[in-house]
C-alpha cells in the first residue's frame, strides 16, 4: 500500500513539474492591473488597483529583505524538501493545545507551500468561470485536509523543479502585502519610496510583518500597529542570527519613515475624483498598467491640509460634526490640491468638495454684479441701499433684509459688495434681470439649478465647491469659463502616445475682461476691508466673497 501511494505522489509530483512554466511567467499573479498618478512635475503620489512594480529576485533584494522574510516564514526554508514534518507537527500541536482541530489554526506551511498556495496550485484565475476574484482566492485559501494535501504535492513538485532562490523569487513577487502592493519591489515603492534592493533591516521587518496579516499590519493604517508587528521580525532576525544584538538595538531604536507618499493616504480626495475622470476600464476596473499625470501639487496639498487642520484645532471642538473642504485651482481650471473633509481618508470617502451641494449665500454675488458690469454698469455705479418689498406671483410680498438690518443709502456697488448688502444685490438682480445672472452664472460653471425667484441674488441655490471654485477662477483669468480639470494625460505603462489628454481647462468668453478686471478689484476689496478681511493676506493681494447660510 505504501509504495503505491508512493507511486501515485510521483506521479502527481511529475505530472505538477512538467507542466509548470517558467519562472517569468509565475511572477506577476494580478487578476487586475495598477495605475500610478504622478503629480505635476512627474512624481509619484499615489496608486490604485493591483501594483506590480516588475521582477526582484532573491539575488536583487537587499539582504536584510531576504533574512527577514526567511527569519519570519520559514527559518529551514534552505533545509527542507519542500514540506517540513517538524513544523506540521508543530502546528497540530499548538492547534490542539488552543482548542481547535488539527488542521485549523496554524497550518505549519514551508514557504514553499506558501508559494504553492500563492500560485493557487498552478490554476489562474479566469474572469470568464462565473467566479469573482474574491471567490477565487478564497477557494484558493481553502484549509481542507485535501487541499492541503495537494498543497504539499505542489510544494514537492516546486522543489523538483526549481532552486530554493527561484522558489524565493516567485514568493517574493507574488505576495500581497496591502494597500494594493503585490510583491516586495511594490511594497518597498510604495511605503518607502525605493527599490527592494535598498531596503533597510527596519523597513524589511515592516514589509515582512505585513505577510501574516496585509491590512492589519499595513504601515499607512495604523504605523504603531505595523511597527510593533515589526519589531518581533527583528527579535526573529536576532535570535537566528542574521542581526548582532547591537544591530537589533538600533534597529528597535530607530523606526523607519514612511515615504511623503505613502503619507498622504494614496492621494486622498484628489486621486478619487481623477480616477472617476476616466472611463473605468482604463481606471477602476483596468486589467493594463496605466499611468495618469495630472495637475496635483504635493506642496500645495500638504499646506492646504495643515490649515484646515489648524482652524479645526483653534476654533471648533473635537466632538464636533462640523466639516470643511477646501479646492485649490489656478485660473485655467487645474486643480492643484482637494481636502473633501476634516479626517483623513480612505479610498472612495465621501467627497465633499466634489460632491456636496450646499447653498451658496452670499458668495453668489459676484454673479449678480458680473453680469451688471458686462452690461455697462461700473465699480462706481450708485445703487439704493434702502428696505423695499415686491410681491412674487404666487407667493405674495417678499421683503430682503440685510443681515444686520442696517441700511446705508446710495452705495457704489464696490461698496455694497465689500459690505456683502442684501438690498443691493437683489434690486440688481432684477434691474439687469434674474436671466441674464442665471446665465452668466451657468456659463461661469455653476451647473446646478439655479433658482427662480429674486432670492437667486442672495445664493438660495445649491452648488458643489469645485464647481463655485471653478466659476470663481473665470472671473480670475480675465471672463472666461473654466472646467475644472486634473488628469492631464492617461497612458499605458511603456507607451509614449497617451490614449487620454486634458478635457477640462479654459473655454468660451463669458464677460468682457473690463467687466472681470473691475470684478476682481471689488472682489479684492471685499478682503482688504469688507466682510472678508480677516482672509486679508500681509504679502499677497486677494481677492474673493464671503457667504453664509443656514441650510450650509
Amino acid at each position: 500500500g505504501a509504495v503505491i501511494v508512493g507511486l501515485l505522489v510521483a506521479g502527481a509530483v511529475f505530472y505538477y513539474a512538467s507542466s509548470m512554466p517558467p519562472i517569468t511567467a509565475m511572477v506577476d499573479g494580478r487578476a487586475k492591473g495598477s495605475v500610478t498618478l504622478l503629480d505635476r512635475y512627474g512624481d509619484t503620489f499615489a496608486w490604485r488597483g493591483q501594483q506590480y512594480a516588475g521582477l526582484v529576485t532573491a539575488e536583487t533584494v537587499s539582504d536584510d529583505l531576504k533574512n527577514a522574510v526567511i527569519a519570519t516564514e520559514d527559518k529551514r526554508f534552505y533545509r527542507h524538501f519542500g514540506v517540513s514534518p517538524r513544523g506540521v507537527a508543530g502546528a497540530v500541536r499548538i492547534n490542539l493545545s488552543e482548542g481547535r482541530s488539527a488542521l485549523s489554526g496554524h497550518g505549519g506551511s514551508t514557504l514553499t507551500q506558501q508559494t504553492a498556495k500563492l500560485l493557487c496550485l498552478g490554476v489562474p484565475y479566469d474572469p470568464d468561470s462565473g467566479m469573482s476574484e474574491a471567490e477565487y482566492e478564497g477557494d484558493c485559501r481553502r484549509g481542507s485536509l485535501l487541499r492541503k494535501a495537494k498543497e504539499a504535492i505542489y510544494a514537492l513538485a516546486l522543489e523538483a523543479k526549481f532552486s530554493k532562490d527561484d522558489i524565493l523569487t516567485i514568493y517574493l513577487n507574488r505576495a500581497y502585502l496591502g494597500s494594493g502592493a503585490y510583491g516586495f519591489e511594490a511594497a518597498s515603492q510604495r511605503y518607502f519610496a525605493k527599490s527592494a534592493s535598498e531596503i533597510t533591516a527596519g523597513e524589511a521587518a515592516i514589509l515582512a510583518g505585513a505577510l501574516t496579516a496585509p491590512s492589519r499590519y499595513d504601515p499607512t493604517n495604523n504605523f504603531q500597529r505595523s511597527w510593533d508587528r515589526a519589531l518581533t521580525v527583528v527579535r526573529l532576525m536576532e535570535d537566528q542570527g542574521y542581526l548582532s544584538a547591537n544591530e537589533a538595538d538600533i534597529v528597535r531604536a530607530r523606526p523607519p519613515a514612511l515615504s511623503a507618499a505613502a503619507e498622504q493616504r494614496s492621494g486622498g480626495f484628489f486621486a478619487d475624483w481623477v480616477m472617476a475622470s476616466g472611463p473605468s476600464f482604463l481606471t477602476r476596473d483596468t486589467t493594463e498598467d496605466v499611468i495618469i499625470h495630472t495637475t496635483y501639487d504635493q506642496d500645495i496639498q500638504i499646506a492646504a491640509e495643515q490649515a484646515l487642520a489648524e482652524v479645526f484645532a483653534e476654533k471648533v471642538s473635537d466632538e464636533s460634526d462640523a466639516q470643511a473642504a477646501i479646492v485649490v485651482m489656478s485660473a485655467d481650471g487645474a486643480v492643484r490640491a482637494m481636502v473633501g473633509g476634516r479626517d483623513a481618508p480612505l479610498p472612495g470617502d465621501f467627497n465633499r468638495a466634489t460632491q456636496a451641494s450646499r447653498q451658496t449665500g452670499s458668495a453668489f454675488k459676484p454673479f449678480v454684479y458680473a453680469a451688471a458690469l458686462d452690461l455697462g454698469w461700473t465699480y462706481e455705479s450708485l445703487i439704493e441701499d434702502a428696505p423695499f418689498c415686491m410681491d412674487i406671483p404666487g407667493s405674495g410680498q417678499w421683503c430682503p433684509e440685510n443681515y444686520t438690518r442696517n441700511y446705508k443709502g446710495w452705495v457704489t456697488l464696490t461698496d455694497a459688495l465689500r459690505n456683502s448688502l442684501n438690498i443691493p444685490a437683489v434690486k440688481l438682480s432684477e434691474s439687469v434681470g434674474r436671466e441674464n445672472v442665471r446665465t452668466v452664472a451657468s456659463m461661469f460653471g455653476i451647473q446646478s439649478d439655479l433658482a427662480a425667484g429674486p432670492a437667486l441674488a442672495l445664493g438660495a441655490s445649491e452648488t458643489s465647491l469645485l464647481q463655485m471654485t471653478g466659476a470663481f477662477a473665470g472671473i480670475l483669468n480675465g471672463g472666461s469659463s473654466v472646467t475644472p480639470y486634473g488628469l492631464v494625460d492617461l497612458r499605458l505603462l511603456g507607451d509614449e502616445a497617451p490614449l487620454m489628454e486634458q478635457a477640462g481647462g479654459i473655454g468660451e468668453r463669458v464677460i468682457t475682461r473690463s467687466a472681470a478686471q473691475q470684478l476682481i478689484y471689488m472682489m479684492n476689496q471685499v478682503v482688504q476691508s469688507g466682510s472678508g478681511a480677516r482672509a486679508r493676506l500681509d504679502r499677497f493681494e486677494a481677492a474673493g466673497k464671503t457667504g453664509t447660510t443656514s441650510a450650509a
